[in-house]
């Protein structure tokens, strides 16, 4: 059975033959698709199934509403599945806004189908909630006072209660908690996390420090864990380290 067996991915796109091929490569993969034309159309099918995807993948020119929007919409309302932008220009300025608004890669077209599943199974590659009977054992979660994160069930529970993070939230707080206390540069961040050597403008990791606040924090206490250093990046402090 394909890793990506059961997921469900949904293909927006406005040129057909790229739809069709990109649907005819996941389904390969064990992905059940739907394919969409216009943003707008897809943001109406999504507004009623926001839980039921594993993976988006979109174009950014798109009629209706473009991805960028849309990608927006859809993290704004707590969809917590990859998402995949594609685009025929190579512009920087896109590839940051994407990942600011939320997206967890970027291709540019043309690409290979090849590598474009592969990079979604690379996106998704964390994301299995229980593993394959005798495949894997569960590993001792990451555990900061009532923080408790399991990475084989990708699971992040807060005072027992469960958190739904994105994929790269998920690996961000991950990559935090994997080293307590030391300051950590947001060029080593973006690229440890997202693969991406920093660029001048990108405001990708204080955006994304911003939602682990925001989901993960309900005190300015517990805010305090994610230390801002200024003009350098960030510092995990364990709650158990914190009124020290």
């Amino acid at each position: 059975m394909a890793d990506g067996a059961e997921r469900t991915a949904l293909v927006v796109d406005d040129e057909p033959a790229i739809r069709q091929l990109v649907e005819h490569h996941l389904r390969r993969e064990g992905f059940r698709t739907t394919g969409v034309e216009r943003g707008d159309e897809a943001w109406t099918l999504l507004q009623g199934t926001m839980s039921a995807w594993d993976v988006l993948v979109m174009d950014v020119m798109l009629p209706g509403m473009d991805g960028l929007e849309l990608c927006r919409r859809y993290r704004q309302s707590g969809g917590c599945g990859a998402v995949v932008l594609l685009t025929a220009r190579d512009d920087e300025v896109d590839r940051v806004v994407g990942l600011e608004l939320g997206a967890d890669d970027y291709v540019t077209k043309p690409f290979s189908p090849r590598e474009l599943v592969a990079r979604i199974r690379a996106v998704l590659r964390r994301t299995t909630r229980t593993p394959a009977a005798g495949a894997m054992v569960d590993e001792p979660p990451l555990v900061s006072g009532d923080i408790a994160v399991s990475q084989t069930r990708h699971e992040v529970r807060v005072g027992g209660r469960v958190i739904n993070l994105t994929p790269k939230e998920f690996d961000l707080l991950v990559f935090f908690m994997r080293h307590p206390e030391r300051v950590l540069r947001r060029d080593d961040i973006l690229q440890h996390v997202w693969g991406y050597t920093a660029t001048p403008d990108t405001r990708v990791v204080d955006t994304y420090v911003a939602h682990l606040r925001e989901k993960l924090c309900d005190s300015a206490k517990s805010r305090a864990r994610f230390v801002t250093v200024r003009g350098i990046g960030y510092k995990f402090i364990p709650q158990e380290e914190m009124g020290k």
